[in-house]
Parts: C-alpha cells; sequence; structure tokens
C-alpha cells in the first residue's frame, strides 16, 4: 500500500517527466521495482483531474509497457473520451469567440478554455475542464451575455450580486456551460488582479485572445488557492499545479509576481509546494521568505499525517460554511444568495451526488 504521501508524490512527478529529465529516470527506476498501488494512483489522480495527463506524460516517454494492461486499456478509453469532449470544446469557443467578434466584442479566454485554444499542452486530452471561462469589461460582459441568450443560450443558475461572473448559460446540444467573467478573484484581492490589469498583457494565439503568460500563472493559482480557498487549507490541486508547471516553462516565476502586493504571498507559498512536489524544477523556483517556509512546513505536516489533514480541512471548511450563514444574517443580498443556492434543484442534486445519495 502506498501512502497518500507517497501516491501524490509519484504522481506529480510522473506529470512532469515529459520535461524533467531527472524526475523521467526516477519514475522509470520506481516503475520497473513494480511496487506501485496502482489503485490508489487511479484514484488520487481522478480525484486531482489529472489522470489523463499522467497517461499522456507515460505514454510520451514509453513508460505504458510498466504498466498493467487492463490499466493501459482504461487509460487509453478514458483519455480518448477526454479529447473528444476537449475538441468539441474548442470548436464551441471558437464559435462564440467568433460571434462575439462579429458584435465588436473581444473576448479574452481563461483558465483551461484559455490554455487549450492557445495550445499550451502537446495533446488537448491532457486537461480536464467543465465551462468554457472568458472575462470581459462589465459593460461588454452584459452584452455578450444578451447577445449568447439570443443564440438561443440560456441560464437557470445564480450568482449573488458582484459575484465573478454572470449566471452560467447552457445550450441544448453543446456540451459546454458558459461562464462570463466580470473578475477574477473574490472581493478583497480585485484591486490587484483585475481585467484592467489582464488587458495590458493580453496575447493573440490561433485566432482567440488569452491572458499573458504571468496572468495565466497567477490565475492558475489563484482560482484554487484564494478563490476556493485552498490557501487556508494550505493544499494543492494537481490540475492546477500542472498547470503551473507548464506555465512556468514559459514565464520566470521568480519575477512573475512582483507587481503584486497582497498576492504575492499566496503566490509565492503555492509555487513553493509546488517546487516541493514535483521534485525541485529548475523552472519552478521562489522567492523565499519565513512566512512562505511556514506555510511549506504546515503543508509538509499535512503530507505526512492523515489525521492532522482531515481535522485542519474539516475545521476549515466549517468555519467557511458558518461564516456564510453568520454573514447572511445581517446581510441581505447575501441571505437572499445563500436562500436561492440551496433552493436551487441543479445544487441540491449536485450536493446529493457528492454525498454518494444519488448517481
Amino acid at each position: 500500500m502506498m501512502s497518500y504521501k507517497d501516491t501524490l508524490l509519484f504522481i506529480a512527478k510522473c506529470l512532469t517527466i515529459t520535461l524533467e529529465e531527472k524526475n523521467r529516470k526516477e519514475i522509470e527506476k520506481q516503475l520497473k521495482t513494480n511496487n506501485i498501488d496502482w489503485d490508489a494512483v487511479v484514484k488520487l489522480s481522478t480525484g486531482h483531474y489529472v489522470f489523463p495527463a499522467l497517461y499522456c506524460n507515460l505514454k510520451r516517454v514509453n513508460f505504458l509497457k510498466y504498466l498493467p494492461t487492463d490499466l493501459v486499456e482504461y487509460m487509453i478509453y478514458f483519455t480518448d473520451l477526454n479529447r473528444e469532449r476537449n475538441t468539441e470544446i474548442i470548436a464551441q469557443a471558437k464559435e462564440i469567440n467568433e460571434l462575439l467578434l462579429e458584435n465588436k466584442i473581444t473576448p479574452v479566454f481563461i483558465k483551461g478554455t484559455g490554455n487549450l485554444l492557445e495550445g499550451l499542452y502537446e495533446d488537448i486530452a491532457e486537461r480536464m475542464l467543465g465551462d468554457i471561462d472568458l472575462i470581459l469589461n462589465k459593460r461588454d460582459a452584459k452584452k455578450a451575455d444578451k447577445i449568447l441568450r439570443d443564440n438561443k443560450y440560456s441560464s437557470n443558475s445564480v450568482v449573488p450580486d458582484n459575484f465573478r461572473h454572470l449566471p452560467r448559460l447552457t445550450k441544448l446540444n453543446k456540451i459546454a456551460a458558459i461562464e462570463i467573467h466580470t473578475d477574477l478573484l473574490i472581493e478583497e484581492y480585485r484591486d490587484e488582479f483585475n481585467y484592467v490589469l489582464i488587458e495590458k498583457d493580453v496575447q493573440k494565439i490561433n485566432h482567440a485572445h488569452v491572458m499573458g503568460f504571468e496572468s495565466q500563472l497567477a490565475l492558475s493559482i489563484l482560482a484554487n488557492q484564494i478563490n476556493n480557498d485552498h490557501f487556508k487549507y494550505k493544499d494543492i490541486f494537481l490540475r492546477n499545479a500542472y498547470d503551473v508547471f507548464v506555465l512556468s516553462k514559459k514565464t520566470n516565476t521568480k519575477t512573475a509576481f512582483n507587481k503584486f502586493n497582497k498576492l504575492k504571498h499566496p503566490l509565492n507559498c503555492f509555487l513553493a509546494i509546488c517546487f516541493e512536489v514535483f521534485n525541485k524544477p529548475k523552472s519552478l523556483e521562489y522567492n523565499d521568505t519565513l512566512k512562505v517556509t511556514k506555510h511549506l512546513n504546515t503543508f509538509n505536516k499535512k503530507l505526512n499525517n492523515p489525521t492532522l489533514r482531515k481535522t485542519i480541512n474539516q475545521g476549515i471548511e466549517g468555519k467557511i460554511r458558518f461564516s456564510i450563514i453568520y454573514k447572511s444574517l445581517f446581510d441581505k443580498e447575501i441571505r437572499t444568495w445563500l436562500i436561492k443556492r440551496i433552493t436551487d434543484k441543479q445544487w441540491q442534486k449536485e450536493k446529493l451526488i457528492q454525498l454518494g445519495l444519488k448517481t
């Protein structure tokens, strides 16, 4: 049996073997021992949304020969499905791009959608994603929302006022929902990282507009660390970490965050975690401080202690939920959003599935 830590580090190193020779040699040596808990690897890599990326990296360096045949067959099947899905998502994103450009609106595609459109990965199957994300200024966002609705997109979702994106839009027979963002982060950090800032280094690649590589690197970290509270958890999500690793080959991580103040610390903390988990690749070097070292030490303690990991995560989740409920007692907007949220049929269905009460 491999521990959570052993499994995480094994998968992480596998994700780098196309580009990191040292890790490639170490992984091949480990694979030859025939002592890998593949059930644990599949469970963790699928939970972190990197199962196709794991397969693609192992295939590129001819390491599939060390894996069980039935596992390879499953990996091929799963990755082919994801490639087909991403092919449809790319086509849908291109349609949206053309539609909005025709109406004098220039969408900037972000997150996984932007990565796929710009050709960040050797194989489009590597990245798992759900929605098509794009960002616009507030004026153009409202216009784009209307244009898409006029083209048979609709929405049943609810978001609070001043949320990062407008309600998700879906269309019959289209594979992905659309999220039109007006902001990138929660309110506390919008003065540092926003549309005005990213607009300055937008680049056009393959006929689509995407963020500059420094901004992509920052958002790949902050989308989970700040928006999803993983900075408080002192945790890592390998899908985002893999994006960070690939992007680190296109920009200087030690200088990429110099323009930030409040965000510089959480950005460096995540880089430090990635640096350790991916086995110290040079491209992920970070600016070390005492606070970053302390953050990294806590991450390592959690990694080595499953009880501590569970206790910290449950405590933070409880605080977050209590904070929202408490604020709703005094803030009408939050109260209205919370009521709409918990009475939303789709949200209820998602929670039942998460709890294993519904398939």
